[in-house]
């Protein structure tokens, strides 16, 4: 038995030593397997963002670059909060019954022709100018869309707790959807459609149909809109006489002829926003700011960008500055030896511009007379209503959909902007064309606007996430070469511009420039919005601007006192800037010639670059 005993114990001992064995080669194996998946681990975790991409980009490509989480989360914040607020619930009810009652009581007597309105449109809203809708019953039908949209703004509004990004999101979606449907959209509602269907016979509602179709037609074959084929650029826009003496990757730079027998000593460098083409400022004879500067004894350098594609996705924001603004100095550096330039940006241009005045300040030599923004931002904590289209989740699906492309096409910043001013650039529009048959004149700044520029994916990304979600510029924390740049250290005069109507960038906006900037800044608010503000020839009617000088010593004016202490003048700002370069320049010299060392003429303006489709 003792034997036996031993035995199987001998047994047990020997099947432990293979289990033994066997459980090593296990153990072998499964860390050799989680070894390769650890070494595996960025390979494999790209690939499951590398899905999310392409999952983000297939959707982005259906709704337009517009990310469909971004306003679920805005509304679901609305809701919420609204259905935690018993006391804003309230307000809502009580403020329903009141205006229910006050249309009631409008009703009993809109009969009358003296009945006075219960509300009245927003100053900027003309949709009921027409005398026609004071009568019945189309009277109360617009007073009842007024009386809806004022409820539904106080609906969606001043809910406590809920974010201000979220809450502007969803007041402006409210905002559009009514729009959509108002009175005045509709044959069966407008009266003023009604007149003239009935003057003409329905003339006007095929001639709309046969416009509705052409826009259709265009719109899928990719062509400008009606009319815009009028204006050709070259041959009547941008007409000013010049050379283009740089070109590289990005940009053309176009030195104009002189118009005058002798010049101010500073040239003025124009930087220009690539979102569009440059020749805004170069519109026709009669509004071209570059043709007025040239006449009023000034050399102009403009830069004129190229119209990016897919196989420029990798120019970044360093990119625009280093090929932009920096070769174009250098370039005028060559050919005025010496002279000291007037920088002048506009729109984004003149947030670039203000970057390159920065990256500049610690350089040896003045090589800026002065800094000119025009309707340009530096500081994007407040950058007005296009904020609604730009945080985290919409970044991120427009990264996802220029990664495929390699660029954003402008046909969707286009639409982006029409949405800002929905009521002026869509439903006026469908009303006249299609409605009542009538085209609107196309003019020149209007085909100018259709033509559209992309945007390469990094320099968009960039853009986007560092100064508008980020605000690094005015923060202090944007890099130039690896270090960062500060506003503060620009010291040469500054002369800002922005104007009333600016969806794009608000005055208020442009204005804090007076806080980022420790140097002498004379800042111009005038009429119009973001281009027709800017392109405010003299002699154009209706125009007026407000002008005042702050020194660097003189204490800080909040918007709302310097609306109070700038004068009011009539006419364009125009001749106010040119005084003002001309103070800020030396005496006046015998015109440079066109080119120069390595700067021979390349073409005659416009150059190649601005007919890039």
């Amino acid at each position: 038995m003792k034997d036996g005993t031993r035995a199987s114990e001998g047994r047990a001992d020997a099947l432990s030593s293979e289990e033994l064995r066997q459980i090593g080669a296990v153990r072998r194996a499964a860390s050799a397997w989680l070894g390769r998946i650890a070494a595996d681990t960025p390979e494999l975790e790209a690939r499951w963002a590398e899905l999310d991409h392409l999952g983000h980009g297939m959707v982005a490509n259906l709704t337009g670059g517009v990310s469909p989480l971004s306003p679920a989360a805005a509304y679901l914040d609305w809701a919420m909060h609204l259905g935690f607020a018993p006391g804003k619930q309230g307000q809502l009810v009580e403020k329903l019954f009141k205006k229910l009652l006050r249309w009631s009581l409008y009703a009993y007597g809109a009969m009358r022709p003296d009945c006075a309105p219960c509300i009245e449109p927003l100053p900027q809203d003309g949709r009921f100018a027409d005398p026609a809708w004071n009568a019945w019953p189309y009277n109360m039908l617009y007073q009842g869309f007024l009386l809806t949209q004022q409820w539904w703004h106080v609906a969606t509004t001043g809910v406590p707790g809920v974010s201000r990004h979220h809450e502007d999101v969803v007041s402006f979606a409210a905002r559009q959807w009514l729009d959509r449907f108002a009175p005045s959209n509709f044959l069966a509602t407008n009266p003023v459609v009604q007149a003239e269907t009935l003057r003409r016979g329905g003339a006007n509602l095929w001639e709309g149909w046969l416009n509705a179709l052409e826009d259709w037609q265009r719109s899928l074959a990719g062509r400008k809109p009606a009319g815009a084929d009028s204006f050709e650029v070259g041959k009547n826009v941008a007409l000013t006489p010049g050379k283009v003496v740089l070109r590289n990757r990005l940009i053309e730079l176009i030195q104009y002829a002189p118009a005058t027998s002798r010049v101010h000593a500073e040239p003025v460098l124009v930087v220009p926003a690539w979102i569009m083409k440059y020749y805004i400022l170069d519109l026709s004879p009669h509004n071209s700011l570059v043709k007025y500067l040239v006449e009023h004894g000034h050399t102009v350098f403009m830069i004129s960008w190229k119209n990016p594609d897919a196989g420029d996705r990798d120019l970044g924001m360093e990119d625009y500055l280093r090929l932009g603004v920096m070769a174009a100095l250098d370039a005028i550096a060559a050919i005025r030896p010496g002279a000291s330039v007037h920088l002048a940006g506009s729109c984004l241009g003149g947030t670039l511009a203000a970057i390159g005045a920065a990256a500049l300040a610690g350089e040896r030599g003045p090589r800026l007379a002065s800094l000119t923004l025009l309707a340009a931002q530096t500081d994007f904590e407040d950058p007005g209503e296009i904020s609604l289209f730009i945080d985290e989740s919409q970044v991120d699906f427009l990264e996802d959909l220029m990664r495929s492309r390699g660029y954003l096409d402008g046909r969707q910043m286009a639409g982006a902007f029409q949405l800002l001013r929905s009521n002026d650039l869509i439903w006026s529009y469908r009303l006249n064309s299609y409605l009542l048959g009538r085209r609107q004149p196309m003019n020149d700044l209007m085909a100018w606007n259709a033509d559209a520029t992309r945007m390469p994916y990094r320099m968009h990304s960039e853009y986007l996430r560092q100064l508008f979600l980020d605000n690094q510029l005015a923060e202090g924390r944007y890099r130039v070469g690896g270090r960062p740049v500060a506003l503060t250290d620009i010291r040469v005069p500054v002369f800002a511009v922005g104007t009333v109507a600016d969806h794009v960038a608000p005055w208020r906006s442009v204005y804090k420039i007076h806080l980022l900037s420790d140097a002498d800044v004379t800042f111009a608010l005038t009429s119009g919005g973001h281009n027709a503000g800017i392109v405010s020839e003299p002699g154009h009617r209706g125009r007026s601007y407000q002008l005042l000088t702050r020194r660097q010593a003189e204490r800080h004016l909040d918007p709302d006192a310097w609306l109070q202490s700038a004068p009011r003048l009539d006419g364009s700002w125009w001749p106010a800037w040119q005084r003002w370069l001309a103070e800020h320049s030396g005496g006046e010299i015998d015109p440079p010639a066109l080119g120069g060392p390595g700067h021979v003429p390349l073409a005659d303006a416009p150059g190649s670059y601005v007919h890039m489709p």
